[in-house]
């Protein structure tokens, strides 16, 4: 979509919505008798999230509710545009015309962010789609009187929006095309913007003793990477980095422990956590960061065939560590264990947080909006909480507590990979914890927030979400990034 901003007084082009976003309770001030008697006759009173339509003198006019006026702020900004170019995507009209609840340049970038998440959408495998299915709105005009201030306040939310849909479009492609090798080169071609990618396959992580992860892999044909992207942004190129390890299950059959038919399709989001680290190296290095970061990526594909793991074996993990596999289908917890001790082994970070879609326990602790968040560390989980807030990704801090570490303890191993159903998420998080080594560390337990269908957010459209690049993205400017 081209977005532009625009002063008041720029007249309208041919086949335009214009949108006035309405701060809650000042419907009324419309006193036009079109708008008044619209107004009147229906329920709108400018609440967000609400959208009325109007006749004007725009080929279509539409009210949306930006909320009470006390409260608006830049996600409020952002919801309103997004809610606009959802009313009208598909009215077969060509430029949406926002006209802002409040004017200013962070909020009318804010809101050209909002019109970009809003747009996205995963279409390239449609070839048959009726016409007026398709979205029309192919540009959108922002008015405001601080279009300068806007546009210099739009490079880092364009690098975060083209860092969103990148990580969107790994989690919503098909596994037989994103397959571990597949998203390797996605992540690969990212040098281009000035990131350092390198690639270990199996022998090499054979070398490097990763039993562990290498053991979720071996029932299928494709070969598992793990992928270590770096962006040196701090003027010491030396300096401490953060870093960042994200579950990449390219699609998880359960193997041996295999899943129910029903809704196994959606097992091509497994990988989300590491589509997150994905999206937030792309746009650290988008915006120039100034930080050192790592991101680590353990991809694999777990299968059921005559080479798969089975439930019972042992496994050695790159820490030393022995893991009995009661169930084959708890595969990410094997993969983030080698690829937290690889992490913490050689990069030495400051703090190591981890995204994974893990547990289905989280879902029915936290339901579908609050993902999981585990530390050992009060200032990193504070942190965490407060960038949360600022994204609407929103984190819930759940307990680590040490007697329940018995519950992986095996009669024949160092550990086993499930602690059984009572605290699932939190057994799973001790799991990783095992492999931190002191480290301050975060798991961030994404299986709820990785893909929403339906979404009940504006700049979300069904599916792929995106969560976690914009989360982590504000935590290291807020607080890891060095000042100018």
């Amino acid at each position: 979509m081209q977005i532009e901003f625009v002063s008041p007084d720029t007249g309208l082009a041919p086949r335009t919505v214009l949108a006035f976003a309405v701060p809650e309770g000042e419907a009324s001030s419309f006193q036009d008798g079109v708008f008044a008697a619209a107004v009147a006759a229906s329920r709108f009173t400018g609440a967000r999230g609400q959208v009325l339509q109007v006749h004007g003198a725009a080929d279509r006019v539409i009210l949306v509710g930006a909320g009470k006026i006390a409260e608006f702020d830049a996600l409020a900004a952002e919801h309103a545009a997004a809610s606009a170019y959802a009313a009208v995507k598909t009215s077969g009209l060509e430029c949406l015309r926002l006209v802002p609840a409040v004017d200013t340049g962070e909020f009318a970038a804010r809101a050209a962010l909002g019109l970009r998440l809003a747009a996205y959408r995963f279409d390239k495998y449609r070839t048959r789609e009726p016409a007026d299915k398709k979205p029309s709105i192919a540009a959108a005009q922002i008015v405001t009187g601080h279009a300068a201030a806007a546009r210099a306040a739009m490079p880092p939310l364009a690098a975060l929006a083209d860092a969103v849909v990148f990580s969107r479009d790994l989690v919503s492609e098909p596994a037989n095309i994103l397959h571990p090798v597949e998203f390797a080169r996605r992540v690969k071609a990212l040098e281009a913007l000035g990131l350092s990618v390198e690639i270990l396959g199996e022998p090499e992580m054979a070398d490097l003793g990763m039993g562990s992860l290498l053991g979720v892999g071996q029932g299928s044909i494709r070969e598992s990477q793990l992928v270590v992207m770096r962006w040196n942004g701090a003027a010491d190129p030396a300096a401490q980095p953060v870093a960042f390890i994200g579950k990449g299950v390219c699609f998880d059959t359960g193997g041996i422990s295999l899943k129910p038919a029903d809704g196994m399709e959606d097992m091509k989001w497994d990988m989300g956590g590491a589509a997150a680290v994905a999206g937030l190296m792309h746009v650290l290095a988008g915006r120039k960061a100034k930080v050192n970061a790592v991101g680590i990526l353990g991809l694999v594909e777990n299968m059921p065939d005559g080479n798969a793991q089975r439930p019972g074996d042992v496994v050695t993990s790159m820490s030393g560590q022995t893991i009995e596999v009661i169930n084959t289908d708890a595969e990410g917890r094997l993969v983030l264990a080698d690829a937290v001790w690889y992490c913490q082994d050689r990069f030495k970070p400051r703090f190591m947080i981890d995204l994974a879609t893990l547990t289905g326990a989280i879902i029915i602790s936290l339901g579908n909006d609050y993902a999981g968040l585990f530390s050992n560390n009060d200032e990193l989980a504070e942190n965490l909480l407060s960038a949360s807030k600022g994204e609407e990704e929103p984190l819930w801090r759940m307990p680590l507590p040490k007697a329940y570490e018995k519950q992986i303890d095996s009669p024949i191993a160092d550990m086993k990979n499930v602690g059984g159903r009572p605290g699932g998420s939190i057994t799973s998080a001790l799991f990783i914890q095992r492999f931190v080594n002191g480290l301050p560390w975060a798991h961030l337990d994404i299986a709820n927030t990785a893909w929403k269908k339906p979404s009940t957010v504006p700049t979300i459209p069904d599916g792929a979400t995106g969560y976690g690049v914009r989360l982590l993205n504000r935590l290291v400017a807020d607080h890891y990034e060095e000042r100018a």
